[in-house]
């Protein structure tokens, strides 16, 4: 009952938040920018969007490399899945999903690979930022005179996410650094939960300090943090080339501005990030590119179909071939959580 009503509310959420970005709009009009996008920087879009897998896939395939050396090929396909459970699944199950995937064909902990996912999106954290950074410190041509109040709030929001997101990296690098110590620790609890419970939760302990191998080795967090330079750089580039398809005038660094907006939209945990994604971009082109309401709306929805739907295409064919569905992997994630829970 209780998972059910979490459902209803996410799409309630996400309902609202459509209702919100479309207030104001002319269907009709946003339907026309729609069809006057141009197909070869969409297609070109397509493209950039597709290589942020292929990127993902082999900065996850480095950051496992402490607990094995996992295929590329497996660390792809359960990437595309992984995403695609994040398009059409609430809660953000995907990102529960993949490491039991790759743990299960590759044969490691769950839990240890599970610890990787969690690395990933610290170093996505800092990349995005790292770009928001430097559109501020030298490409910004005056967008805060556009609209002080937000390009301010969203400085302020990238300045303490930045800071969230170094210490959380500090906390894993003290707790990779001893995850022998940290499982002895754990035993502690025996105190106040049976003997039993409290060895498996040391185990699980140990077992997830472990997956932050990479974290230990700062010559590879080094290198893994290099690779997310261009992972971001091609979610920027299809930005950008969905952006000029529909005749918006932005030089490709006001992408980074548009990826800051967009990481706070996807962070609404709606299937998909419906909703949030959209009214984030329109939010970006309208206030401090000065696009035309309608037009932002058309380009924000084609935008989102490009990053979102095409994946949840690929990904629904590929859990076919793997013999899985969407029921059971929303299965798979609910009994994974509530395993960590425990």
């Amino acid at each position: 009952m209780r998972s059910h009503l979490r459902t209803a509310l996410i799409l309630l959420l996400a309902a609202a938040l459509l209702a919100w970005f479309l207030r104001g709009a002319d269907l009709a009009d946003v339907w026309r920018e729609m069809r006057q996008g141009r197909l070869d920087l969409l297609a070109a879009a397509v493209l950039a969007v597709a290589t942020t897998y292929v990127l993902r896939a082999a900065r996850w395939q480095y950051l496992l490399l402490p607990l094995g050396r996992p295929r590329f090929s497996v660390a792809l396909r359960v990437t595309v899945i992984g995403f695609a459970a994040l398009a059409l699944l609430p809660a953000r199950a995907g990102e529960v999903v993949r490491p039991y995937l790759l743990a299960r064909r590759e044969g490691f902990s769950a839990t240890s690979t599970f610890a990787t996912i969690i690395v990933e999106r610290l170093l996505d954290t800092l990349a995005v930022l790292a770009l928001f950074a430097s559109y501020l410190l030298v490409f910004d041509p005056g967008m805060g005179d556009r609209d002080a109040a937000v390009f301010g709030a969203l400085k302020v929001g990238g300045a303490a996410v930045g800071a969230a997101a170094v210490g959380g990296l500090a906390v894993l690098m003290a707790a990779a650094g001893h995850p022998e110590r940290l499982g002895r620790w754990a035993l502690n609890i025996e105190r106040v939960l049976p003997a039993r419970l409290a060895k498996a939760v040391a185990r699980l302990v140990q077992l997830f300090t472990t997956g932050l191998g990479v974290v230990r080795q700062p010559g590879r967090l080094l290198a893994a943090s290099a690779l997310s330079l261009p992972l971001w750089l091609a979610i920027a580039a299809g930005v950008w080339f969905a952006t000029r398809a529909f005749g918006i005038e932005m030089p490709f660094p006001g992408s980074f501005l548009l990826l800051a907006l967009l990481v706070v939209g996807v962070a609404v945990p709606t299937p998909g990030a419906v909703g949030g994604f959209h009214e984030a971009y329109r939010i970006g082109a309208t206030v401090f590119f000065g696009v035309p309401n309608d037009r932002a709306v058309g380009a924000a929805i084609v935008l989102h179909a490009i990053s979102f739907i095409l994946v949840a295409i690929a990904g629904v064919v590929l859990m076919a071939q793997e013999g899985l569905s969407l029921s059971r992997m929303s299965g798979i994630a609910a009994s994974r959580t509530s395993e960590e829970q425990a």
